[in-house]
């Protein structure tokens, strides 16, 4: 005979462990976690553009999670040292990604510390790597016959430059750029032992 209420207990206690051991220990472990000794807080700017990376949807083809030098070659690819909990302590919502279709990020602002690079990069990619399939984010700019004082102006080589005038960068790419250079992670991590001292239960 079918009873409802000991099928809702039931039910009701598979979800509740379920949220104990998936979601609550989780969280208590990793808000015990302190930040790198090198990482530093966003800045207002680099929020701003962190807030464009995500609308943008970069994070569905670029990581930000270098493996282990043992779980793959991350390291030879000039992507930086594997990642620690700690190098996300003020990330929120995490941009880990789960896709490499571009190359990881995580320490893109030490690679490309170039504001000209970024926004050519951005503007039009095939104007500094010919091969790439990464879209283009020309909205993100405009066309002016003469920029202002405060304009950043975008240097495109001849095939990709307007005949007249000059593209500059918008607010939001400005932001973006400012977000991307400061994923610098060049830091020597403290906390390279962390998951082997919570395996130990030390």
């Amino acid at each position: 005979m079918f009873r409802p209420l000991g099928f809702i207990i039931a039910a009701a206690a598979i979800l509740g462990f379920a949220t104990v051991l998936l979601v609550a220990i989780p969280t208590l472990q990793l808000t015990q976690i302190p930040a790198e000794s090198g990482l530093r807080p966003y800045q207002p700017l680099e929020w701003e553009g962190r807030r464009v990376y995500i609308s943008q949807g970069c994070v569905y083809c670029h990581s930000q999670q270098p493996r282990d030098g043992s779980l793959g070659p991350d390291d030879r690819r000039g992507w930086g040292r594997a990642s620690t909990p700690g190098d996300y302590v003020y990330d929120y919502p995490h941009l880990l990604g789960t896709m490499r279709t571009g190359p990881d990020l995580f320490n893109i602002g030490v690679r490309q510390p170039s504001d000209d690079w970024h926004h050519t990069h951005l503007y039009q990619p095939r104007a500094v790597v010919p091969w790439s399939i990464m879209p283009s984010y020309p909205y993100l700019y405009e066309w002016k016959l003469k920029p202002d004082p405060n304009d950043f102006v975008v240097k495109l080589p001849p095939p990709f430059a307007p005949k007249e005038g000059v593209i500059v960068a918008k607010r939001e790419a400005v932001a973006l750029v400012a977000y991307l250079k400061s994923l610098k992670r060049n830091y020597p991590p403290t906390q390279h032992q962390w998951g082997k001292r919570f395996k130990k239960g030390d």
